[in-house]
């Protein structure tokens, strides 16, 4: 069949590797992508926000699934408009892409049917949320309930830096995300991703990851879209993802199922891993960036069918097989990032990475300008690998991080660290 992909970044470019490998491929189309999608499938002029486009596009095309990457084109309503122009896509309808929408009608859900969360409250007036800050105190949590490109969280330390956040989000600096706020309390542990595939009635649960969200080394400085990934994570132990399944994932689909709101898609469920077991931090309703990246390359099914099944209700039989090894991906970003950055600096040496044993470069913000790579984005590069260990798989995409010759860039230089320490205990 021919599908298109939508979207422009590493996730998009790590599903269209994965997607062209299949048999079932005849040709693969992506809207916008970047440079390295490029070399995977064709690149289409499309406006992902210009619904008729992309259906007239799918038609002229004889387009068989559409796969969208990005959460913004799912929370404004392309899935439904494109099945009732009768063309196959996956991803949640509008209704359903809600849990990613609004954080609010999440942690109403989450209330309702007895998932694990974080206590919480949702306001419309800063003077409210304020009010509530000096009651609980802080640590506390801070969320423009809309969606806000990954700066809509300020984890607060004090009670002053909780009050500059909930001016800054009333005040407009978010847009519309922040016209209601949650406030809710901080949970301590570690984080996990983790991943399901969900047909409107099953689940299944992918591999699992851990992200890295702060900016430099040591888990230091302000939030990010991301720094980096592994899987799988050892945190996440099989009873763990038992639990995660059975009191997070599948309530959650019974739950939308029953407000005649079927979730169809990949749901991306933000844990935290407390004494009490995991607690649901949010929800996204699409594979996560840079965790797509490694999931794609330990995944070892073919994944195009498992894209079908979801959006047939055939799930529930499936099964998906992973490779062993680990993968790790390091992002490489520009430098400012997650602060202004500049664009068009010119990135060397790509070829020269990827020939490093085990490595596959994923293109997130680039684009081809006269001949060369250049960067036109914040997060630029996800450097990945496997290799039988994490540490093996950190130390090939490090090496080839080291043969990038790109001046305006920087990365993390310690992505996978706590999986290498409980390695290294192991061993011990």
């Amino acid at each position: 069949m021919n599908i298109l992909l939508l979207g422009s970044g590493g996730r998009e470019h790590a599903l269209a590797w994965k997607i062209a490998s299949s048999p079932l491929v005849e040709r693969l189309y992506c809207a916008p992508g970047n440079a390295g999608i490029a070399q995977e499938a064709e690149l289409v002029s499309l406006d992902i926000a210009d619904h008729a486009a992309v259906i007239a596009f799918c038609r002229a095309h004889g387009i068989g699934l559409v796969v969208i990457g990005p959460e913004a084109p799912l929370c404004a309503g392309i899935v439904d408009d494109l099945v009732a122009a009768g063309i196959r896509a996956f991803g949640p309808s509008k209704a359903a892409a809600r849990l990613e929408g609004s954080k609010g009608f999440t942690k109403d859900l989450c209330k309702a049917n007895g998932i694990p969360t974080a206590a919480y409250e949702r306001f419309t007036t800063a003077a409210a949320a304020k009010a509530y800050v000096h009651v609980c105190g802080a640590p506390i949590v801070v969320k423009a309930d809309g969606l806000a490109a990954g700066k809509g969280v300020v984890v607060a330390e004090s009670v002053s830096e909780a009050e500059v956040a909930i001016d800054m989000m009333f005040g407009g600096g978010l847009g519309e995300a922040g016209a209601e706020v949650v406030v809710e309390e901080f949970l301590s542990g570690e984080e996990a991703s983790f991943f399901a595939l969900c047909d409107g009635e099953s689940a299944i649960p992918l591999a699992t990851a851990q992200d890295h969200k702060r900016v430099f080394d040591g888990d230091e400085g302000p939030n990010t879209g991301g720094m980096g990934a592994y899987s799988p994570a050892p945190v996440m132990t099989p009873e763990l993802t038992r639990r995660a399944m059975d009191e997070i994932m599948l309530p959650t689909v019974r739950a939308m199922k029953a407000m005649g709101v079927p979730y169809k898609g990949v749901l991306y469920a933000g844990l935290m891993i407390t004494p009490a077991g995991p607690k649901l931090i949010e929800y996204n309703v699409r594979f996560g960036d840079p965790e797509c990246q490694v999931l794609m390359l330990r995944l070892m099914s073919d994944l195009v069918p498992a894209l079908l099944a979801c959006c047939d209700g055939m799930l529930r039989n499936f099964d998906l097989r992973w490779y062993p090894d680990a993968a790790l991906t390091v992002v490489m970003a520009a430098k400012g990032y997650p602060g202004s950055y500049a664009r068009g600096s010119v990135i060397e040496g790509l070829d020269a990475a990827a020939a490093v044993e085990g490595v596959e470069i994923f293109h997130a913000g680039t684009k081809a300008e006269g001949g060369h790579i250049v960067a036109n984005g914040g997060r630029v590069l996800n450097v990945s690998a496997l290799g039988r260990t994490v540490a093996e798989a950190k130390a090939r995409a490090y090496a080839a991080v080291d043969r990038v010759r790109w001046a305006d860039g920087f990365c993390r230089r310690d992505i996978g660290f706590r999986a290498v320490a409980r390695e290294r205990a192991a061993r011990a």
